[in-house]
Order: structure tokens, then sequence, then C-alpha cells
């Protein structure tokens, strides 16, 4: 999961070309909970998120939650195939999220078709962790992705509960909060706090992601 095709745009390279700041409008604010689009819905605009994070997700026939992605700042999403929207994304706590008109200079922007296809490897990566790996490697591939996706540093924001790691790795939310402990005895970790992470040992858990 920490091997990339393609170079990952740091966030300031993606705010500038797609999204140019506008002196003095305001970022539009989604507070916790807020549903940006729903499945269903006419798809055509892609989004950016300032700040905070969104998931993306979908409800399974049986009531089940299946989280695909996890969008951060800087991140751009919304890319559809379809007519209309696939998925539900929703805000994790207050989060910033700006609209943007697809139009057809945008479309043609030589950061378009990178952005798509940085997004369809993330997917891709997603489904291998899910198919191929034991829980405990699912859990060490999303501590190295949150990782470098925060800039490498090993101190971690998790801007996530439990919860929607759970559903994002297709675990129980028991399963989850074990493993962190797991980790924790084997000296891969530090846990300062429900959202806050320090990995003590990246090498053990990249050799548990590959």
């Amino acid at each position: 999961m920490t091997t990339h095709t393609m170079r990952e745009f740091s966030a300031r390279e993606l705010h500038k070309p797609l999204f140019p700041t506008v002196i003095g409008q305001p970022i539009p604010f989604y507070p916790s909970g807020t549903e940006i689009y729903s499945q269903g819905e006419k798809a055509g605009n892609l989004f950016q998120v300032q700040f905070g994070c969104v998931r993306v997700y979908r409800l399974m026939a049986d009531g089940r939650r299946q989280i695909s992605a996890f969008h951060m700042s800087g991140d751009v999403f919304g890319f559809e195939a379809e007519a209309t929207h696939q998925f539900f994304a929703e805000a994790i706590g207050g989060t910033g999220v700006r609209k943007i008109l697809l139009t057809p200079e945008i479309a043609a922007s030589p950061m378009f078709l990178p952005l798509a296809l940085q997004t369809m490897s993330r997917a891709q990566q997603h489904l291998l962790v899910l198919g191929r790996q034991n829980a405990a490697e699912r859990v060490a591939a999303f501590l190295v992705d949150m990782a470098e996706r925060q800039g490498g540093l090993d101190h971690l924001d998790l801007p996530m509960p439990r919860g929607d790691i759970g559903d994002y790795l297709g675990l129980t939310i028991e399963t989850v909060s074990r493993i962190f402990t797991k980790f924790r005895q084997m000296g891969f970790i530090q846990l300062e706090g429900s959202r806050e992470v320090e990995i003590l040992n990246r090498q053990s858990l990249q050799g548990m992601s590959e």
C-alpha cells in the first residue's frame, strides 16, 4: 500500500491550478456529519477539501456501511464515471470543502488526469488491502498510509473515529481497538488519546503492510 506508481501532489500544488483562492470569499463549512452529496445525486462537479476530512461511503443492502475513501486537506474528490454519484460523501468533524465546477477548461488542465489517476490508484490499493491482508496487516497499512498523507511525520492526528477506520478496513471497531493496543504493546506505536498516534517503529509497520 505504500508503493505509488505516480507522484502524490502536495496540498499547495492542488490548491492553485484547480481552485484559485478568491480573497475575502468564505470557505463553505460543513459541520460534523453533514452530507456533501448523496448516492444517486446528479454528478458533474468536483470538490476539494480545504481543511478537515471527508468520508466517502456506500450503504449495503443489509444496512452496513462500507467506507471507500478518506479525503483530507488538498484532496480533490467527486470523480464519477456515471451521471450520478455512486457513493455518499460526508464531513468528519468541522470541514471546509469548495465545490469545483467541472468546466472544459478544468477538464483540459494538465493536473486533471493525474488527479483522477491518483484517485483510481488509491482505490485499487484499498481493494488490495481488503482482499489480501489480515486484520493486523490492514491496520498497519492504514497507519503507514495516513503517515505518508500527513507529510511522512511520525505523529499522526487521525480525524476519523475508530468505527470509521473499521468500516474502511472491513473490521469491527473492537478489532481495530484490539490491534491498536497490540501495536502499542509491541512497541510499534504510542497512543496519545483516541485520535493521536505516534509511530515508534515505522519499519515494522511497513513490513507488515507490504
